[in-house]
């Protein structure tokens, strides 16, 4: 949905089992301080009780300060577009497009949208924990737990057993998987109560591209319809 500390840490050797928190936090932070714009291909998936209701891919792209680019390619095309104040959400196919104020919208992929901010974790995680036992995608790489800011974060499971999503505890809960020795994103995983999933899976980080302003603003083509509102990426299953 700014870093501070040099590359230089990313020459520390780092294990779930010996990591520090607080250096791996620092060490992702500063992968992405430098970068003015950012590319990367992307997996979305959508699952419901461990059942992937919707696979979808393509290219995303980020710009500070706040604004986004997701082209989706497969199986659609769609578009999501945070231009800094608003979001858009194209469809196509539909000839419509959703448009609601970028701090309302409650879309999954508006945490990332620290990509394109001060890419502070304390921002939007009320802390960060070594989820030791939530299982990264691909081996060597390390899970961070990060219970969303505002939500209620009973449950300090991040350190231990994954955690139970239980009637008074937190709304949404949050995993980044990093590579450890470079830093980058690889996964971002979001668990709702309900069984439902959000898990993006980043490859092929570009940085400091040439991406003008215009890239992320969004023109209404002639004939498609504005609606306002939550988009359907928010609310379809």
């Amino acid at each position: 949905m700014t870093f501070l500390v040099g590359l230089v840490l990313g020459l520390f050797s780092l294990s779930p089992g010996a990591a520090d928190t607080h250096r791996l936090v620092r060490l992702l932070e500063a992968r992405y301080h430098g970068a003015q714009t950012l590319q990367t291909t992307f997996l979305e998936r959508y699952s419901e009780n461990g059942r992937v209701v919707r696979s979808e891919a393509g290219v995303a792209y980020f710009r500070r300060p706040g604004k986004m680019r997701w082209e989706y390619e497969s199986p659609e095309k769609n578009l999501f577009v945070v231009d800094g104040k608003t979001a858009w959400f194209y469809v196509p196919a539909d000839r419509t497009v959703t448009r609601v104020p970028a701090k309302q919208s409650t879309d999954w992929r508006t945490p990332m949208a620290l990509l394109a901010g001060e890419m502070k974790l304390s921002r939007i995680c009320a802390r960060v924990e070594i989820a030791a036992a939530e299982k990264p995608a691909t081996a060597g790489d390390i899970v961070l737990y990060c219970p969303l800011r505002g939500e209620q974060s009973k449950p300090r499971a991040g350190t231990g057993d994954a955690p139970e999503m239980q009637d008074d505890g937190p709304e949404e809960s949050v995993y980044l998987e990093l590579m450890p020795g470079t830093g980058d994103l690889a996964r971002v995983l979001v668990r709702e109560k309900g069984g439902v999933t959000v898990e993006f899976k980043f490859a092929d980080w570009r940085f400091n591209l040439s991406l003008p302003i215009s890239f992320f603003q969004f023109d209404v083509p002639p004939g498609v319809a504005i609606v306002n509102g939550e988009s359907p990426a928010e609310s379809r299953p």
